[in-house]
């Protein structure tokens, strides 16, 4: 898993989308429901590449990923994206071990 600091680097990440998929995770550090997601986000053993981004710290970032991705910023939002694009998206609670597995099964290939 690799943290997300810049814009630049989420550039590059959203470039990296239109190659192979992966997964990009908006994180708080000061919320519960965010370090349930974040732990079940990264004891996931789906073979796709993982990024997350403090929101905090890297406020810059985040607002971009909403731009970019035409969704509302929530925290913890995890997207799976593809060719630049957000294919899937879970939010808080649904952001799970057996709903990433899904979102790869059914949008990661």
């Amino acid at each position: 898993m690799k943290e997300l600091r810049t814009v630049n680097e989420w550039y590059d990440v959203l470039e990296q989308s239109k190659e192979n998929p992966l997964f990009v995770l908006k994180h708080s550090t000061t919320c519960p429901v965010s370090a349930a997601a974040y732990n079940a986000f990264e004891s996931s053993a789906e073979e796709v590449p993982k990024y997350f981004l403090k929101v905090q710290e890297s406020r810059p970032v985040s607002n971009e990923i909403e731009s970019n991705l035409h969704v509302e910023h929530q925290s913890p939002q995890l997207f799976l994206l593809k060719d630049g694009q957000a294919v899937w998206q879970a939010t808080h609670y649904s952001i799970s071990g057996p709903q990433i597995k899904k979102a790869v099964e059914n949008y990661g290939s």
